[in-house]
């Protein structure tokens, strides 16, 4: 965040300790101080004071030389999930997707210009595309991410800006209901996705079918795979309204209001 556009509450020494957690990444699974620093664009003395907070809370761990993350940072994580109900509906749906298809797919929602990745069902073949929990991807990248990026609100697909082509594939994607990307990504693979809508028909995540190209092409994604996911997202569309009902309707509701 720029910092002309900081709030007067904001908190500067907390924007720095979520960006030394987000340094670690799989390829960089142990760090040292000085990396930490570099990458977070902080003095030495300032990651230092950093990490050994961490290290204090029980979020970090070091062997004296290499910095690296502990299990206890998923609990950053299992809050959102926890709190959400969409993982929970959308899970006996990605089985079954993933049993019809022999594919692996995925629930993923928009943070940002980033898609990131709340659920997530492997297939079960050694050849399989694979991703895990929490994954973060450019959204205009992605399939899902780009269903995401076509139902913006205020505006549509025009309400980030988009080169033209990709302003025209996005109304395509408004249109048609699905995105298909072919080794945009990452080469060697391919995604289709369609949105996820709740009970008043705005869209709140997208699911996703990723296989290898070498097994599909494009044609056979859109021919096999992508009427199993329509028909999947369909049955999550109607549990999430069934769902949203219930809620609307239980006694707790009707006391907040």
């Amino acid at each position: 965040m720029p910092a002309a556009a900081r709030a007067p509450h904001f908190v500067r020494s907390f924007e720095r300790g979520l960006a030394v957690i987000r340094s670690f990444d799989a390829e960089h699974p142990a760090r040292t101080l000085s990396e930490v620093a570099r990458d977070c664009e902080l003095t030495r003395a300032a990651a230092r004071r950093l990490l050994l907070t961490l290290a204090d809370l029980g979020y970090v761990q070091s062997d004296g030389r290499l910095f690296r993350l502990t299990p206890r940072v998923l609990e950053l994580g299992y809050s959102y999930l926890a709190g959400s109900t969409l993982p929970q509906i959308v899970a006996p749906h990605l089985e079954q997707l993933v049993a019809r298809t022999g594919e692996s797919a995925s629930l993923c929602v928009l943070d940002g210009d980033d898609v990131v990745y709340v659920a997530c069902l492997p297939a079960r073949r050694i050849l399989a595309a694979t991703i895990t929990v929490g994954t973060r991807h450019p959204a205009r990248a992605t399939a899902a991410g780009r269903v995401l990026l076509a139902h913006l609100p205020a505006g549509g697909p025009d309400a980030r800006p988009s080169t033209d082509v990709l302003c025209k594939e996005l109304h395509r994607i408004r249109h048609e209901g699905y995105a298909l990307v072919d080794e945009e990504l990452e080469e060697g693979l391919r995604a289709v996705a369609a949105p996820v809508r709740d009970r008043d028909g705005v869209v709140v995540a997208a699911v996703s079918v990723g296989v290898p190209a070498g097994r599909h092409s494009a044609e056979a994604v859109r021919r096999d795979l992508l009427p199993q996911l329509l028909a999947a997202v369909a049955l999550i569309d109607d549990d999430l309204r069934i769902t949203d009902r219930a809620r609307a309707a239980s006694p707790d509701s009707a006391r907040r209001r």
